[in-house]
C-alpha cells in the first residue's frame, strides 16, 4: 500500500516526503483498542517539498496557513478499527487537502448594477411593508 501519493494529474508527492506514525485510537473496539496502534497520522512538509513547484507551494503555503505547524500539514485518522483502513483514509484526506490547496483561484465576480426591475421591486415591497406597519399603530392618519 504505501507508495507516491497523487493529489492531482500533475502533482505526485514522493513516499520518501510522507512521515507516518501510528498510536493507540480511542473510543470502540474492546480489549483490542488498548494493544493495536490503529491510530494513523500522515504527515507532510509542505514548506521544503519537492513535489510542489514553487507557484504551487506559494499557493499551498497561503491557504494552508492555519493548519501548518512548522510548515508541516499533519491528518489523522482513527475512525476505523483497523490500521489499513485509517492509513487509506488518512491518504485521502492529505490528498483532498492539498487538491483544494493548489487549485487555481475561481474567476473573480464581475460586478453589475441592479435591473430597473428589480429596483422596482425593490421599493414596491418596500411600499408594502411600511403599509402593514402603518395599519398595526392605533390611530391611522389617512
Amino acid at each position: 500500500m504505501p507508495g507516491p501519493l497523487q493529489v492531482t494529474s500533475r502533482v505526485v508527492v514522493p513516499e520518501a516526503e510522507l512521515s507516518w506514525r501510528f498510536s493507540r485510537s480511542s473510543g470502540p473496539g474492546g480489549q483490542g483498542v488498548n494493544t493495536t496502534d490503529s491510530r494513523a497520522e500522515l504527515s507532510f512538509d509542505v514548506a521544503r517539498s519537492g513535489a510542489l513547484d514553487e507557484h504551487l507551494g506559494a499557493r499551498a503555503l497561503d491557504r494552508l496557513a492555519g493548519r501548518l505547524v512548522d510548515g508541516m500539514l499533519t491528518v489523522a485518522a482513527s475512525e476505523h478499527r483497523s490500521q489499513l483502513q485509517n492509513r487509506e483514509a488518512a491518504e485521502q484526506r492529505l490528498a483532498q487537502l492539498l487538491r483544494e490547496a493548489v487549485a487555481p483561484p475561481p474567476p473573480s465576480r464581475r460586478a453589475t448594477k441592479p435591473t430597473r426591475g428589480s429596483k422596482e421591486r425593490r421599493l414596491e415591497g418596500k411600499r408594502q411593508r411600511a403599509q402593514v406597519k402603518k395599519g398595526r399603530s392605533g390611530r391611522h392618519d389617512d
